[in-house]
């Protein structure tokens, strides 16, 4: 009987282990399981905004004038006339004042310290493209204040005076011609705009230290009105209003990296092998605009993307054609030392991570494209050293 109740009690601490341990299997699987399917709802949401953005890449394959209008707006934040004579000599504008100013109004794409320069030229062309952009804002019924708000952040004023002067004479044109009554001459709007100006700079620039007070500015503005007083209400409105609430300055929107990428060694698209979340095995294929200049090559989404997706240092980088069953005209670049190339992208959420590939390879559309790419990568390795 000991026997026996000896080995019943074996097989119950037998039966309760295989218990234990398929509940740990369980658990591992369960976890396993929850990780994949994690993993599975990432990549499916990948996928989902590469097919979003399909159309998008078809258009500008296909589509030449998409082309041309992201040079055209390129070559206008680095050089405003050059971009727009760029643009009609490829007949996306009409040598129209109206025509410009409607494009400059819109501002898609530019840079507004480049569209205030432009505006800002004195030849005659440029002021009338400077009336036409000035006539497309609607100060009805609006108070100066907020006018001027509205008309300084369609642009960034420009440093030099004389620029300044004729944009505030334009502005105070088309304010006293939308608002008659409210001022008795337009000298008079365009003065207390100028004073409006200054007195945000004093309020609200950290290295003035004096700060003007409601009374000097009131007694700076006396007279102004062909020698009469404006009414010490609206003055003082005016004042609590830039106290309260200063002027938006509009900010330069990656113009340096407009200045990174304007004059390339290379740009152009290509396909990009990657590795599928998923699997970590299987190889996927990306449509990637690339750009080569400054000893980098840079990859963006979409030919229009003002940041790039990932950066390629070329430093210990060398380039070689090679052959792939699944794509023609490869090539890919390796790290000479073996290394992990120091490169870095952005996920899915923005933030920053690094490359961790000692590989990169591409292919483009054709045998010409590569061997370009080819040469201009080998090039501009060989001018580094």
């Amino acid at each position: 009987m000991d026997e026996g109740g000896g080995g019943g009690g074996g097989d119950e601490w037998s039966n309760n282990l295989q218990v234990k341990e398929k509940l740990e299997e369980i658990l591992r699987k369960k976890e396993a399981l929850l990780l994949e399917i994690q993993q599975l709802q990432d990549e499916l949401e990948e996928v989902t905004i590469e097919m979003e953005n399909l159309d998008v890449i078809y258009d500008e394959k296909n589509n030449p004038v998409s082309k041309n209008l992201s040079i055209g707006r390129k070559k206008f934040n680095m050089h405003p006339k050059k971009g727009i004579e760029y643009l009609i000599e490829h007949q996306l504008l009409d040598n129209d004042p109206e025509d410009i100013a409607s494009f400059l109004f819109k501002g898609e794409g530019l840079n507004k310290t480049a569209i205030g320069d432009y505006l800002g030229e004195r030849d005659d062309f440029n002021v009338a493209v400077l009336q036409a952009f000035v006539n497309l804002h609607e100060f009805s019924d609006t108070i100066l204040v907020q006018a001027l708000r509205q008309f300084l952040w369609s642009f960034r004023l420009p440093g030099e005076a004389q620029k300044i002067d004729r944009m505030m004479q334009c502005f105070a044109d088309r304010y006293c011609e939308l608002n008659p009554g409210v001022f008795s001459h337009k000298d008079t709007c365009y003065v207390l705009s100028f004073s409006i100006i200054m007195l945000n700079t004093t309020l609200h620039n950290p290295n003035v230290k004096d700060k003007q007070t409601v009374e000097q500015f009131i007694s700076m503005n006396r007279g102004i009105d062909k020698g009469a007083d404006l009414p010490q209400e609206l003055l003082t409105g005016l004042y609590e209003s830039i106290k309260k609430e200063p002027f938006k300055i509009p900010e330069d929107d990656g113009n340096d990296l407009m200045h990174t990428f304007f004059n390339p060694v290379k740009e152009g698209w290509l396909w990009k092998q990657g590795t599928s979340k998923l699997s970590g095995r299987i190889k996927s294929w990306k449509r990637r605009w690339f750009i080569l200049t400054d000893s980098c090559l840079y990859y963006f989404l979409f030919t229009t993307d003002k940041e790039p997706k990932g950066i390629i240092p070329l430093e210990n980088v060398r380039v070689r054609e090679v052959p792939d069953r699944s794509k023609q005209h490869c090539f890919e670049l390796f790290s000479d030392t073996n290394d992990v190339i120091k490169a870095c992208k952005t996920d899915s959420e923005g933030k920053v991570i690094e490359g961790k590939h000692n590989v990169y390879r591409l292919s483009a559309s054709t045998s010409e494209e590569k061997d370009e790419w080819i040469q201009c990568l080998t090039t501009k390795k060989e001018k580094r050293k």
